[in-house]
């Protein structure tokens, strides 16, 4: 996110000064990005996993940073609620078997953490939402304690004085009021990184775009959320609500949320999304650097543009443009949508159906933009987090009226090809491929997500058991399946 965060407040000239400090990077990004060679190089991917923490009765385990003490591994780092944790994985390259060390990295971090969790009595959850929340166990007193989330916090009640409210219309209603952001801590997601050179940026970036909803239709894990069945990937709306600095949505429908889907196709590259972070969302986090980027430029170097990185970081778009100073400086797409678990062979075969969607779709975005309005691809994407694979998707035609509807069950193993096309292209490992998206094609044909497991879980125990104890009892099942690190699909249907 750029900056260290050192304190947690701020005064309104401090606002002031890094807008204008922001509005400087901002053209010295538009210098670099015009530099000739810049950013050029190989395709890599990476992912960042969050994590949960519970103790042996299924509730949340408040020792992030005694585990991260334990663990002395700079892969993993804290996160916003003292029950998460986050595991980077390291980038590589995405043509050869990147499939294969995404999976193997995942699984070896989840085995060392598993490890060091029982130590402190704790088990470790990789899941959209962790079921067995209640409203106790969200609030400032599970914030991670730190700066930055108290500075985030703060920043965020500047704009809305007055609490942030949750409401959720799904299988049932969930209406609640939250003083502080750790609501958005009980959200946990895969979020996969791929290096693009900006010559492909906006394409790729579109292509991401239109795959997102295809690709959670069939990933979804978070249908429970404070005892209530909502979204199968009740995720999406929790945290869009949970860090809205809007007071009044109705009277500020002007003002986008910082959680969204975005505001439109990409037009020409990265620049217009950092630009539009600028333009469109008032700064939660003001602290300023040193560093003067044109003449970092001036002096042939590469900025490390800490105030924008900082700013941007604080607009969590579904998919969202990345900018890294490392190897010579190069630009990322950072997607955001899929959620954590239930296994790293179910979050490596996510990543891959989107990835190879992504490249396959990305050199026919000018004519598809044609045939489907960015209105269509946003509606993809909340129907899917929405109702899942029965959700009823658009999707662009070659002839005819377009788009079309089609079933996201139907609409999946058609485009299963032409992932497994992009990904072979881009040079990745053909049995790799095949395997992982082997994984998509198997799930939907099983009709079992993480989501439909969980659901199905319950509904075998609702009758014997009050809410809470059936999703304590799912939720242990669960971390069972996920220990045994075989694919959700092929977990037992029910153990009851």
């Amino acid at each position: 996110m750029g900056l260290e965060i050192s304190k947690d407040t701020f005064d309104e000239s401090e606002f002031e000064a890094f807008h204008r400090k922001l509005e400087v990077d901002l053209g010295a990004l538009g210098a670099l990005l015009d530099r000739p060679g810049f950013g050029e190089g190989a395709a890599t991917i990476g992912a960042e996993v969050e994590l949960n923490l519970i103790d042996d009765a299924t509730r949340p385990a408040p020792v992030n940073r005694q585990l991260l003490q334990r663990l002395a591994d700079p892969r993993f780092s804290l996160e916003i609620n003292r029950y998460n944790l986050e595991v980077n994985a390291r980038p590589v390259p995405l043509a050869g078997t990147s499939l294969g060390a995404m999976e193997t990295e995942l699984r070896d971090a989840l085995t060392k953490v598993r490890g060091a969790a029982r130590d402190l009595g704790a088990r470790v959850v990789p899941i959209g939402i962790l079921p067995s929340l209640r409203a106790r166990d969200l609030g400032a007193a599970v914030m991670t304690d730190g700066h930055r989330y108290r500075a985030l916090s703060a920043g965020l009640r500047r704009l809305r004085h007055q609490p942030f409210l949750i409401d959720i219309q799904g299988e049932e209603e969930l209406r609640v009021r939250a003083q502080d952001v750790t609501f958005e801590g009980a959200n946990t997601s895969m979020q996969v990184h791929l290096r693009v050179t900006p010559g492909a940026f906006a394409d790729t970036f579109n292509a991401a775009q239109l795959a997102t909803g295809v690709a959670l239709a069939c990933a979804g894990n978070s249908p429970f959320f404070l005892g209530r069945r909502l979204w199968r990937e009740t995720r999406v709306a929790l945290f869009r609500q949970a860090v809205d600095d809007r007071a009044n949505v109705a009277l500020d429908e002007w003002r986008p949320a910082r959680v969204s889907f975005g505001h439109g196709w990409v037009r020409q590259g990265a620049l217009e999304l950092f630009a539009e972070s600028v333009a469109l969302h008032a700064p939660l986090l003001p602290v300023l650097g040193d560093e003067d980027p044109a003449a970092v430029l001036r002096a042939g170097g590469v900025p490390t543009f800490p105030e924008l990185r900082l700013h941007h970081g604080t607009i969590w778009h579904w998919n969202r443009a990345v900018f890294d100073d490392a190897e010579g400086g190069h630009l990322r797409i950072e997607m955001r949508a899929l959620p954590a678990g239930p296994t790293a062979a179910d979050m490596t075969a996510n990543a891959a159906f989107l990835l190879g969607l992504t490249l396959a779709l990305a050199p026919r975005m000018r004519e598809l933009t044609a045939r489907l309005t960015f209105g269509h691809a946003r509606r993809n994407f909340y129907e899917a987090a929405r109702v899942g694979l029965d959700a009823e998707l658009l999707w662009p035609t070659d002839s005819g009226s377009s788009p079309q509807p089609e079933p996201a069950a139907a609409l999946i193993p058609r485009l299963l090809p032409l992932a497994q096309s992009g990904l072979r292209a881009a040079g990745v490992d053909a049995a790799e491929v095949d395997h992982f998206l082997g994984i998509i094609a198997a799930r939907t044909a099983s009709g079992r997500t993480g989501a439909c497991w969980q659901l199905e879980q319950v509904d075998s125990r609702s009758a014997r058991l009050p809410i809470d104890q059936a999703l304590a009892e799912m939720l242990r099942a669960y971390v069972d399946g996920s220990e045994s690190e075989t694919p959700v699909h092929t977990w037992a249907s029910s153990t009851v």
